[in-house]
């Protein structure tokens, strides 16, 4: 159900808002979440296209991050980078979403939520 601006919601569970390996980087508590029930006020939406070419991209470099290659592995892992953002660029129609801005009553505000996260208040 899509969602305008101005409509209140609230999330239907529990939110992430930091990484989770903030708190061993920082020496601080964390990771930090938004609760499951807090209300919000929708500010805004993005129709985003297809984002598993975005998502496999995302994946690949977080794979093959913090590696060391020499030149001839680098040149074949960039090939094959290149591979992947050609196959997410022909596929950039397929599974089209809406996203939403949220402010909460708490003052934070996330971007990016997709509908399944919220419902109406």
């Amino acid at each position: 159900m899509p969602y305008e601006a101005g409509t209140r919601v609230t999330l239907t569970r529990d939110a992430q808002v930091t990484a989770g390996d903030t708190a061993t980087r920082g020496g601080v508590p964390g990771p930090l979440f938004l609760a499951e029930g807090l209300a919000g006020t929708v500010m805004g939406s993005t129709t985003e296209a297809g984002r598993a070419g975005q998502d496999y991209l995302a994946s690949f470099d977080q794979q093959i991050r913090g590696h060391r290659f020499d030149a001839f592995a680098a040149s074949l892992i960039d090939d094959l980078r290149q591979n992947v953002a050609r196959v997410g660029a022909v596929n950039a129609g397929a599974g089209a979403r809406t996203t939403y801005r949220v402010r909460f009553d708490n003052g934070f505000v996330l971007d990016g939520l997709e509908e399944g996260w919220l419902a109406r208040a």
